[in-house]
């Protein structure tokens, strides 16, 4: 057994730079809650209309999405998932063993910007509903022209700064209150906005069978018609953009500071939840809650911002569901950000690198722009990463395979790795140059840039000292994991046992939050099956908007309860 002078070296540590210890990993549920409240964000009010605006056709969604989002969760189940458990370590550990500091330190710097200008976007989404609830003009400048905007904007990243801060129990505890809730309001916004799709283009308030609904989407939601008037995009590229836009974090192997905590390869399936149900549902759902949106207010649907489409679909609750999902999503991509900070000053803790770049966040979400620009942002930033996530790849998953070493650049004690640096630079010129002859299309320049990518790695890789075998490096390798996993056995005996809370009132408590949702859906279904005039589809549609929101604050209330309780059980142990 080790001493705790032997372990010192581990103390002095932040625990981000370690593998995750075994007592503190997660079964699926976490996985499943954390990818369903990040992908159904507010952005997918924006990809909504999106669909629209590209004139994608009805058929296309509905298959392209399930064949693309599907692609989108093997991609995390066999690239992210098995390195991020066989390591237990987050992309930026692992980059600095295999590239050093100085490639380590570029990436780092274009994560800390990338996560932070899109949890800002974020911010800026949530402040949106509540700038449209306390009716403060619309921001359609760049900057801000209302003070009591900036004030808001403030107050919103107030609240994503502190979950953040706390690492990733609390994101997932956050993000686990929240997803039940987010599924069921898409799902019911959807519902309660159909008939007023139903009554403008067939007359009616119920859509009867697959080929009025076909109607529906053809004629008034997804007409196969862009926003220009010229034939849209097909199913091949609806398919590329369910796939492309998560490259950033699967491919780009971002996602490896999430999956480090799985108990188990397979958990990375969890990410169905945010993939079938929050982007394959909620995109879906939103193009018909923003052409709804559109026909009650007589507007075109990419004239809306998300705090129109939501209070149209669901009342006040609408302005809860804007900030929620912004919330959501601005709290996880601020923790990477926080993670990739660290990384770079390494000196100070997590804590304090989520601080600091929490506050520029708030400062950059105060400007406006920065939403209306996500989409080209996200796009660009997983074209920016995904080289990045083949060298990786391939040193963890091909260099075995052929006989190479595995972490070489470390056992050289490399500061600065020509091939991890070359290869990512020619990656981005093969990335963006395939962009700029417009040979494919731009959602599968990932594909090409990730193969390009690993074959120049390793062809460079191989000249520079992968191929040598570094035996006593490797032997002081294996002692030092398992000094380390001696010294984290030690801390797990430390630490409290983490159980579950089965008391009878906290039961309850969880009973009744789950029927208050319930009992959305079936206002929802109330809406969509019991109205049969257009008045009855107005009384209805007020019916809902009211109780609707008393159901979610009941639920808010009783879910945190239960979590309280949990917490306060576990502490108490």
């Amino acid at each position: 057994m080790g001493t705790t002078k032997d372990f010192q070296q581990f103390k002095d540590l932040e625990e981000e730079q370690l593998p995750v210890a075994e007592h503190k990993l997660h079964d699926w549920t976490h996985f499943a809650g954390l990818y369903a409240a990040e992908h159904v964000a507010a952005t997918e009010f924006v990809i909504g209309a999106t669909f629209v605006a590209l004139g994608a056709k009805t058929m296309d969604i509905i298959l392209g999405l399930l064949i693309g989002n599907i692609l989108a969760v093997l991609s995390w189940r066999f690239i992210t998932s098995p390195i991020a458990v066989d390591t237990r370590l987050s992309l930026y550990t692992y980059l600095n063993k295999i590239a050093g500091d100085s490639m380590t330190q570029l990436y780092n710097w274009a994560n800390v910007v990338i996560f932070s200008v899109i949890s800002a976007a974020m911010i800026t989404v949530s402040a949106t509903a509540v700038r449209f609830a306390f009716d403060i003009p619309a921001q359609l400048n760049w900057y801000p022209t209302n003070v009591w905007f900036v004030l808001i904007v403030l107050a919103v990243g107030i609240v994503v700064v502190s979950i953040a801060l706390y690492g990733f129990n609390a994101v997932s505890e956050f993000s686990g209150l929240c997803a039940p809730w987010l599924f069921v309001m898409f799902t019911s916004g959807a519902m309660v906005l159909l008939p007023a799709l139903s009554l403008d283009i067939l007359g009616k308030t119920l859509p009867v069978g697959w080929s009025d609904l076909l109607v529906l989407g053809d004629q008034s939601i997804w007409t196969g018609i862009n926003s220009d008037g010229a034939p849209g995009i097909g199913l091949v590229e609806v398919i590329g953009f369910g796939w492309a836009a998560n490259t950033i974090t699967h491919f780009g192997l971002v996602d490896m500071a999430l999956l480090r905590f799985a108990k188990k390869k397979n958990y990375a399936y969890a990410s169905s939840t945010g993939m079938m149900f929050g982007h394959y549902v909620a995109w879906i759902a939103a193009g018909i809650m923003g052409a709804g949106a559109a026909v009650i207010l007589g507007k075109s649907i990419v004239e809306l911002d998300p705090g129109d489409v939501a209070y149209y679909a669901l009342g006040w609750s609408g302005f809860v569901i804007v900030i929620v999902a912004g919330w959501t999503t601005a709290i996880t991509n601020l923790y990477r950000a926080g993670l990739a900070a660290q990384a770079i000053f390494y000196n100070h803790s997590r804590k304090k690198t989520t601080i600091v770049v929490g506050l520029v966040t708030v400062v950059i979400a105060c400007f406006p722009f920065v939403f209306s620009q996500i989409l080209p942002l996200l796009t660009y930033a997983g074209l920016l990463v995904v080289p990045v996530g083949a060298i990786v790849f391939a040193e963890h998953q091909i260099f075995p395979k052929i006989g190479y070493t595995r972490y070489w650049s470390s056992y050289r004690k490399l500061t600065f790795s020509l091939p991890a640096i070359a290869s990512w630079g020619l990656g981005l010129v093969f990335g963006f140059g395939l962009q700029a002859l417009d040979i494919i299309s731009f959602y599968y320049l990932f594909i090409p840039t990730w193969f390009f990518t690993m074959v120049v790695y390793t062809l460079l890789a191989a000249r520079y000292g992968a191929k040598e075998k570094y035996l006593k490096e490797k032997k002081e390798e294996q002692l030092r994991d398992e000094s380390i996993k001696r010294f984290q056995a030690q801390q797990a005996m430390e630490e409290a046992e983490n159980i579950i809370d089965n008391s009878l009132l906290s039961k309850g408590v969880r009973f009744i939050a789950i029927s208050a949702l319930i009992a959305i859906l079936f206002l929802a279904g109330n809406v969509l099956f019991g109205s049969a005039t257009e008045a009855d589809y107005i009384e209805n549609r007020e019916l809902f908007y009211t109780y609707a929101f008393v159901c979610t604050l009941t639920y808010f209330a009783l879910a945190y309860w239960a979590l309280v309780r949990e917490k306060s059980k576990i502490a108490t142990r």
